[in-house]
């Protein structure tokens, strides 16, 4: 429902939200090490997986290109090789987006909560 109303100002009692850290604050927790645990374990899941997944794009884009004959390999019926593989792509995308949600439910959420409601809390 939209209204005409405009958004509360700053420091006013509707705008009930906890106070922004400052700059200062921002940078503190950015050079902390708790914060550079957090990058290390995101880099260290995000970067490969990436890396590989971007390999195996390639492998089907070159092999789509450059080897016809076997991307043209019929497995039964009217299903080929570069279809299973295409249909693949796809698979794996759905895949590491799955795993990737698992993965920061259980390492990285937890982690950035704690930052989170550290910088909010003002400890």
């Amino acid at each position: 429902m939209a209204t005409d109303a405009p958004p509360p100002q700053k420091g006013s009692p509707d705008n009930a939200g906890p106070a922004l850290p400052s700059t200062e604050e921002f940078v503190a927790a950015q050079q902390s090490a708790e914060f550079a645990e957090l990058r290390k374990a995101h880099r260290s899941f995000a970067f490969p997986l990436t890396i590989a997944f971007i390999a195996w794009y390639l492998v089907y884009v070159l092999l789509s290109n450059y080897a016809g004959d076997f991307m043209g390999t019929k497995l039964f019926g009217n299903i080929n090789v570069a279809f299973v593989l295409g249909i693949a792509q796809f698979l794996t995308t759905f895949l590491i987006a799955w795993w990737y949600s698992r993965y920061s439910a259980a390492k990285l959420d937890p982690k950035a909560e704690a930052i989170k409601s550290r910088m909010e809390g003002g400890a």
